[in-house]
């Protein structure tokens, strides 16, 4: 009998958990729309209400501060954008900043002209250059100018951890606003968004195991509200029309509960990720491992071997077994060097190299052990085809 494939790729979509598929077969087998007053639609709005409580929880949010969506990507172009109100008056803002090493989605700036756009420099573990960051918002200041910054709490690459609360410090003492893109933190580590000091963060349901396609937009307490996306009807409290997901949302709220009872399970987590750069190290000691050195999601391991190339090895792993990934799953098929590791300064033959590894809860042990004997068969094949030595 053939083994069971191997995982390894949750950042891109995380499997669905049990529970939050129970939700979508319940709610898919019921009728009712949520804007609708008889009992099916009371059910549908309260199912709705309970998920918006249970995601705020997974931020420290309140409910009331949620906005479902249909997913990061959504939920990114919808926040970034210039017209924004401060308890009902108008906050327009001039400029947009986001890091180097952002989500595509993010990169393209939402509705922002792309004349103002601005692109924040980070170093060679990939945590933005804050100093930059100060003397641009201090210009922009300087000329009358607001700006939203946008840098996500975690890379969904390398899984390098950004210094969110010192820059929301920095950007609210220039009159600005701050987005955070929580989608590959949510779950994975503590994020609470009074601590961040935030004014809306981004999540994606099917990163913690709920389904494909629903978002949430979550606000501070401070006020600030963006101009909604997609209007047409009151639904989301005015935040964005559309006959809500309501077995997608369901399930969503699900996820992120058990997502929150899941997080005193990432140490292990963590080891199982280091585990598994010891097995490389072993077959090749040359592997580069990026954020290495500074704080990083306990799931996510990033790394490259020179002399192979990455689109390459995402195959060789395939066929032996195991999914993993080469960069953002949303920029697949495209073969060339991450945009994350080229912001770094990484080399450009090294960055070709750059594979992404990341696991859940639910990996095991015996998983990890024989994706040590899977890359180690890999590995050695690939560096004798290229002329690289392995010890």
């Amino acid at each position: 009998m053939a083994e069971a494939r191997i995982y390894f790729d949750w950042n891109a979509g995380a499997p669905l958990n049990a529970a939050a598929r129970a939700a979508i077969v319940d709610w898919l087998g019921r009728p009712g729309n949520g804007s609708s007053v008889h009992a099916e639609g009371r059910a549908a709005h309260a199912a709705i209400e309970t998920a918006r409580r249970q995601v705020a929880r997974l931020v420290g949010a309140e409910g009331k501060a949620v906005t479902f969506c249909s997913g990061g990507t959504e939920a990114a172009n919808t926040v970034l954008t210039p017209d924004w109100t401060l308890f009902g008056k108008p906050f327009a803002i001039d400029r947009l900043l986001v890091s180097a090493v952002e989500h595509p989605a993010v990169l393209k700036g939402g509705r922002f002209a792309a004349d103002r756009v601005e692109t924040i420099p980070v170093d060679g573990n990939g945590l933005i250059d804050l100093g930059w960051l100060a003397g641009r918002l201090d210009e922009l200041a300087a000329g009358g100018q607001r700006a939203l910054v946008s840098v996500m709490l975690a890379n969904n690459e390398t899984g390098v951890i950004e210094p969110i609360a010192e820059l929301a410090r920095l950007v609210h003492g220039h009159g600005g606003l701050v987005h955070s893109d929580a989608v590959q933190a949510a779950g994975k580590v503590a994020v609470d968004i009074e601590t961040l000091d935030v004014d809306v963060l981004t999540l994606s349901a099917h990163k913690i195991g709920g389904a494909q396609g629903v978002g949430a937009i979550v606000r501070g307490r401070n006020g600030f509200a963006f101009a909604p996306l997609l209007t047409g009807g009151g639904q989301e409290q005015g935040g964005r029309a559309g006959t809500e997901n309501v077995a997608g949302i369901a399930a969503f709220g699900v996820a992120a509960e058990q997502a929150r009872s899941e997080l005193a399970d990432m140490a292990a987590v963590a080891a199982r990720r280091d585990r598994l750069a010891a097995l490389v190290r072993q077959t090749a000691p040359q592997v580069v491992i990026f954020g290495e050195a500074v704080e990083r999601l306990p799931n996510t391991l990033c790394l490259a071997v020179p002399g192979t190339a990455a689109e390459t090895a995402v195959i060789a792993f395939d066929l032996a077994g195991v999914a993993l990934s080469s960069g953002s799953a949303c920029s697949s098929g495209k073969v060339k060097a991450s945009h994350v590791l080229k912001a770094m300064a990484v080399d450009e033959g090294l960055a070709r190299a750059g594979l992404r590894l990341s696991i859940g809860p639910a990996t095991t042990d015996a998983e990890i052990e024989r994706f040590g004997l899977i890359s180690d068969n890999v590995f050695r094949a690939m560096t004798k085809l290229h002329g690289t030595r392995v010890a």
